[in-house]
């Protein structure tokens, strides 16, 4: 294919040049104008063909290597118009740019998109979580009592009738996520939890979020106000969504906390149900 595009560059500039010579104006400018104007569109070409090119290699090689061969093709490897068709083709929600950042950085961050937590479901137990409080009979990591919106989702973490909480600290550099790219482009750092009651009791429910610094002192937080269901309810699944933005640089990792009780103090897992936990780094978009 790299061959057929490269061909179609070559025929360009021979008809070209072909219709400069056969022109029989004696106005000796014209064949000047002719060639500049020649030289101008096979330029022009040459970009869009090698955008053509460079979308039929893997991102990896368009980086490390053409970027590397001469200056015209590193100004295509960097232009917004071959990373804005790679967003398209890759079907990245290009609608939701952010001017703040440009199509490269875009699509990277879309493509490095994904959920950095270990285990969000309780698909294998307690593994990857660490308890930081576990009363009453303790945390249970076990099937759903009502479906969930997300059909995959099948398992929840139950808590009981005293104060139930547990984290996990993700580490950006360890993910993926440089110092560098975390300062610069500072990248929307979205979080999602869902909690569901049980229908027979009353419980609670509480999250904490922060952003921490190399030394792992808080940046920015978000504590929402602990969220209370009476007894007799629908046991309806409820998602918790926070964006952080703007947090300037420094940000180094990500602590996550979540967990509740019951309200009734019965023996068992009466208490709050979380599954689905998620945080993602994701490309700026506008608001």
């Amino acid at each position: 294919m790299a061959y057929f595009f490269l061909g179609l560059v070559v025929e360009d500039m021979r008809s070209t040049m072909d219709e400069s010579h056969s022109s029989s104006d004696p106005d000796q400018s014209a064949p000047k104008k002719s060639s500049a104007a020649a030289t101008a569109s096979a330029s022009s070409l040459k970009a869009d063909v090698l955008e053509e090119i460079f979308l039929n290699v893997p991102v990896c090689q368009v980086i490390c290597v053409c970027q590397l061969v001469c200056h015209q093709w590193k100004e295509v490897t960097d232009s917004e118009s071959l990373w804005r068709k790679m967003c398209r083709r890759e079907g990245y929600p290009i609608c939701s740019f952010s001017k703040k950042q440009d199509w490269k950085l875009f699509y990277f961050l879309s493509k490095q998109k994904r959920n950095l937590f270990k285990n969000p479901n309780g698909e294998e137990g307690l593994n990857g979580w660490k308890i930081l409080r576990n009363g009453g009979d303790q945390w249970v990591a076990g099937g759903i009592r009502r479906p969930h919106p997300g059909e995959a989702v099948k398992t929840n973490f139950a808590t009981s009738f005293e104060m139930c909480t547990k984290s996990q600290l993700i580490e950006l550099e360890k993910e993926g996520y440089s110092p560098s790219l975390m300062d610069y482009a500072q990248p929307d750092i979205k979080i999602s939890d869902w909690y569901a009651p049980r229908w027979d009791c009353g419980c609670e429910y509480s999250i904490s979020v922060a952003l921490l610094d190399a030394k792992q002192k808080v940046i920015q937080s978000f504590t929402p106000d602990t969220v209370f269901f009476d007894q007799w309810n629908d046991q309806e699944w409820n998602q918790m969504i926070h964006v952080f933005r703007d947090y300037g640089p420094g940000v180094r990792y990500i602590r996550f906390r979540h967990g509740g009780k019951d309200t009734q103090y019965w023996a068992g897992w009466y208490g709050i149900r979380v599954t689905d936990s998620s945080v993602e780094i994701c490309p700026a978009v506008d608001t």
